[in-house]
C-alpha cells in the first residue's frame, strides 16, 4: 500500500504504508506507519490532480501536462501533453482507460496501455473543473464553468444529456452503486437521484467544500476550508459526525476498504497526510491510523494499492440491457474512493464492438507518451518562436 500525494511545490511524494502486526487482536488500537519511498519531481508546476491503477500513478498540473509514473518499477513512463490549460481532473477506469479534463474545456479519453489519446471532446465552453466515471464505465458526469452539469455516453463518445445550473460547479461525483450522485456548488451539496436525474435534497457545509468522498451508499465524507472532516446521510441530510483532522484545511480526501478496515485518508494544507480507521457505526468519529509530515503545501492525493482487492462485484455483460432511461444506468459500484482492482474485466464495456471512442489506431496529435527532457525542450523551443513574433 502506497499514500501518493502532490504539492504546489511540484513535487509528487510516495509514502509505503506498512500495517503493524495485531499483537493483541484489538484492531481499534492497531497503528500504520509510513516509510518515505520516493519523490518524484517531473512537474515545473504545481500538482493539480492525481490518478492511480494497480500499475501507474498519473498527475495533472498546471504546467499542462499529465505526467505518468510507473509504480512497480518507480520510474518516470512519459508525459501527455494534449491539453492546453490546466490540468483540472484524472479519473482511471480499471487499467484500460484513463480520462482527463482540464481548464481548455477538452474532455480526454486515453488508453491506459498504448498511452494514446482515443478521443478528445470539446465539453464545456469554459474550463472543466470536475468529472466522475459511473460504475459501469459507461457515463461520466462533468462540470464547468459554464453553469452546465453534463452527461457523456463513453460508449458513443458524445454528449448525451445537458442540465444548466444557476452556479458554477467545482465538483461532481457518482455514489458507490451510481444510483445517485452529489454536485457540489461552493459550500452546498445538491444530491440527485438517478431515477428521475432530480434534487432529492440539499447539504449545506458551514465552509467552501474542497473533497468529498462517498463511505457508502447514502453516507458522504465532505471537507472543506476548515480543520474538520463532516460525514453526512445523504438520505436524511443530517451530519452524523465531525472531528478535527488537521490544524488547517484539508485540501483533499480518499477511502478505501481492505480486510478489517475501512479508511479514509485526508491531505491538508498543514502539510500532513492521515489515515483514519472508520467505525462501522459511522456517527462515530474515526481512529487515527497514522500520519505523515511532508513540509509541502498538499493539492491532492491518491492511493495505490499493489495487489488485487476484491471489493467490487463483477460487471454486467455488454449484452444485459440498461435499466433506466436513456443518459443514465444503474449498476455496482467499485467501492468509495476509486481503490482500483488487477482485472482486465473493467474495461469499458463495449469497447472493442463499439470502439468506445472512435478510432484508437490513430493516436492523435501530442498525445503520445514523451520524454521529460524532451518535452522541457519543446517547450523552450515553443517560447523562442513565440519572442521572434512579438
Amino acid at each position: 500500500m502506497e499514500l501518493v500525494a502532490g504539492c504546489y511545490e511540484q513535487v509528487l511524494f510516495g509514502f509505503a504504508i506498512h500495517p503493524e502486526p495485531d499483537a493483541g487482536g484489538d484492531h481499534e488500537e492497531q497503528k500504520w506507519t509510513p516509510v518515505a519511498d520516493f519523490t518524484h519531481h517531473a512537474h515545473t508546476a504545481s500538482l493539480s490532480a492525481v490518478a492511480v491503477n494497480s500499475r501507474f500513478v498519473v498527475t495533472g498540473s498546471k504546467d499542462e501536462t499529465i505526467h505518468i509514473y510507473d509504480m512497480k518499477k518507480k520510474i518516470d513512463h512519459g508525459a501527455l501533453v494534449h491539453h492546453n490549460g490546466t490540468i483540472t481532473c484524472l479519473k482511471f477506469y480499471g487499467n484500460r482507460h484513463l480520462i482527463s479534463g482540464a481548464e481548455d474545456g477538452l474532455i480526454c479519453v486515453w488508453d491506459a496501455k498504448k498511452w494514446e489519446c482515443l478521443k478528445s471532446i470539446k465539453a464545456h465552453k469554459g474550463h472543466v473543473t470536475f468529472l466522475s466515471i459511473h460504475p459501469t464505465g459507461k457515463l461520466a458526469l462533468s462540470v464547468g464553468t459554464d453553469k452546465t452539469l453534463r452527461t457523456w455516453n463513453l460508449v458513443e463518445g458524445r454528449s448525451a444529456f445537458i442540465k444548466n445550473i444557476k452556479q458554477n460547479a467545482h465538483i461532481v461525483e457518482w455514489s458507490p452503486r451510481g444510483e445517485k450522485y452529489v454536485v457540489v456548488i461552493l459550500n452546498k451539496i445538491d444530491v440527485y437521484q438517478l431515477d428521475t436525474a432530480s434534487v432529492s435534497g440539499t447539504i449545506t457545509n458551514e465552509k467552501r467544500i474542497s473533497s468529498v468522498t462517498f463511505l457508502s451508499e447514502s453516507v458522504l465524507a465532505v471537507a472543506g476550508d476548515e480543520e474538520v472532516v463532516r460525514v453526512f446521510d445523504c438520505d436524511s441530510l443530517m451530519c452524523l459526525c465531525e472531528f478535527k483532522a488537521h490544524e488547517n484545511r484539508v485540501k483533499d480526501m480518499f477511502s478505501f476498504e481492505v480486510p478489517e478496515h475501512h479508511v479514509i485518508v485526508t491531505a491538508s494544507s498543514d502539510g500532513f497526510i492521515k489515515m483514519w480507521k472508520l467505525k462501522q457505526d459511522k456517527r462515530v468519529p474515526p481512529s487515527l491510523l497514522c500520519e505523515v509530515k511532508t513540509n509541502a503545501r498538499l493539492t491532492c492525493l491518491g492511493v495505490w494499492l499493489d495487489r488485487v482487492t476484491d471489493t467490487q462485484e463483477s460487471l454486467p455483460s455488454a449484452a444485459e440491457p440498461s435499466p433506466v432511461r436513456k443518459e443514465q444506468s444503474k449498476v455496482n459500484k467499485k467501492e468509495a474512493g476509486g481503490v482500483v482492482q488487477e482485472e482486465e474485466r473493467q474495461s469499458l464495456p463495449n469497447s472493442r464492438k463499439c470502439n468506445l471512442t472512435g478510432d484508437s489506431k490513430k493516436p492523435m496529435k501530442g498525445s503520445t507518451p514523451v520524454s521529460t527532457k524532451k518535452r522541457k525542450m519543446v517547450e523552450m523551443l515553443e517560447k523562442k518562436k513565440r519572442k521572434k513574433k512579438i
